[in-house]
């Protein structure tokens, strides 16, 4: 099904979030979440997933992913030969689907974002063809389930609705691409909801990628603090039920929070780093903002990209202290991966999750190990649990190839 036009010419509709589900390191759902990123914790442990003997790299984020699956349509069969991502993204999109109260068999966008997809699939189908066994069980499954589009389908049969699918695969900006045009689906009146998310799990491929170009941490990963040597890898997914207001109102949701902008950038410097200024990245912060009307000193909180690699962490930070101006000194900013490691393509929808968090129970998420903040920074980088008032809070996801994307959130008082 295509995407249609828009046949209503007034005004933007206004957004908010009626939905919402997470599933990380930390565990399974809102509340664990919540209570996790508000101490502080972190949820690093050896890779067990695969062999990481030979890398330098060896700690990530793993979840912990329940045995059984949440109530889907789907056979026994079906959820049999579902692989890890998918699971994940189920789980995620239950909650935010049983908050929300959305019913089955509504025509629901669903617009996610990833990096790796059914990449765990791939290897398994390489891994089964290399070692000589002439017998092959499962490789035809496994085809027909690595493609792109898989979870995204697998989601719709699961929860029984019909409507149009995309897959966004840009980089590290690809949960916050996907939140975004779900966004911009409901506010240009295509639809009255539409379902964004975005989802990655572990895989050796990517792992050994990242380690290989060095870009992994042997420790957990520490962004902007002066010694940073590296990003952390994690897993996990986040599903965002997004509805126009009138709709919301007029069936009685409790709303989570309201999303007034999102920015989009690309600079073309380089293919794995970022533009040294980070151009592209202070681009995407005003686009955002300039879309919802909001001035860089009514935000209370920037929950940042920040993935501890040496060039990420400046080019933003000084994005970031243009962008600020005169209020920097008095912008709590932090990076959720210190805690959950860089989830690729679920970062975005996770962060923005973990933002309306924030906004609804009036806390900053302290970002633990940090030991020695990096000059460059001239915001101070949360690293104690607080609570605090404040009705705006932007969140930064800035990918290789010179993707970037910006989500501006609004408390629903």
């Amino acid at each position: 099904m295509l995407f249609p036009r828009s046949n209503t010419p007034s005004a933007p509709c206004r957004v908010v979030v009626t939905g919402a589900g997470i599933i990380t390191a930390h565990g399974v759902g809102w509340r664990v979440n919540a209570d996790a990123f508000r101490a502080g914790r972190r949820s690093f442990r050896p890779v067990t997933l695969f062999d990481v003997s030979r890398q330098r790299a060896r700690l990530a984020a793993e979840v912990d992913l329940p045995a059984h699956l949440p109530p889907t349509g789907l056979s026994a069969r079906r959820e049999q030969r579902l692989d890890r991502a998918a699971r994940m993204v189920l789980w995620a999109a239950h909650e935010a689907l049983t908050q929300a109260g959305w019913q089955p068999g509504t025509e629901t966008p669903v617009i996610l974002g990833t990096t790796a997809g059914g990449m765990a699939l791939g290897e398994a189908y390489y891994r089964q063809v290399m070692s000589g066994v002439v017998a092959r069980p499962g490789q035809a499954s496994r085809v027909v389930h690595y493609q792109a589009q898989r979870q995204g389908l697998d989601l719709l049969e699961a929860f029984e609705l019909s409507g149009p699918g995309r897959i966004i695969a840009n980089a590290c900006a690809s949960g916050a691409n996907a939140v975004g045009h779900a966004w911009e689906w409901v506010r240009s009146g295509h639809g009255p909801r539409a379902l964004g998310g975005g989802y990655d799990a572990l895989v050796q491929t990517l792992f050994s990628g990242f380690d290989s170009l060095q870009a992994l941490s042997p420790t957990p990963c520490r962004p902007f603090d002066a010694r940073r040597d590296g990003l952390s890898l994690g897993e996990g997914a986040a599903v965002l039920c997004l509805e126009s207001l009138d709709s919301a109102r007029a069936r009685g949701a409790e709303i989570l929070g309201e999303i007034l902008g999102y920015g989009a950038a690309t600079d073309v410097h380089h293919l794995t780093q970022p533009h040294p200024e980070g151009a592209a990245a202070l681009a995407a912060m005003r686009a955002a903002c300039a879309c919802a009307g909001v001035r860089p000193d009514q935000v209370g909180y920037v929950n940042a990209h920040g993935t501890g690699t040496p060039l990420n962490d400046r080019a933003e930070a000084l994005a970031l202290n243009v962008w600020a101006g005169e209020s920097a000194p008095r912008l709590p900013v932090s990076s959720t991966k210190a805690g959950i490691g860089h989830l690729l393509g679920a970062a975005g929808a996770v962060e923005a999750l973990v933002c309306l968090m924030t906004l609804r129970e009036q806390w900053l998420p302290p970002q633990p190990g940090l030991e020695e903040p990096d000059p460059v920074c001239l915001f101070p980088v949360v690293t104690q649990a607080r609570e605090a008032r404040f009705d705006h809070a932007l969140s930064n996801s800035f990918g290789f190839g010179g993707a970037n994307a910006t989500l501006l959130f609004r408390r629903w008082a």
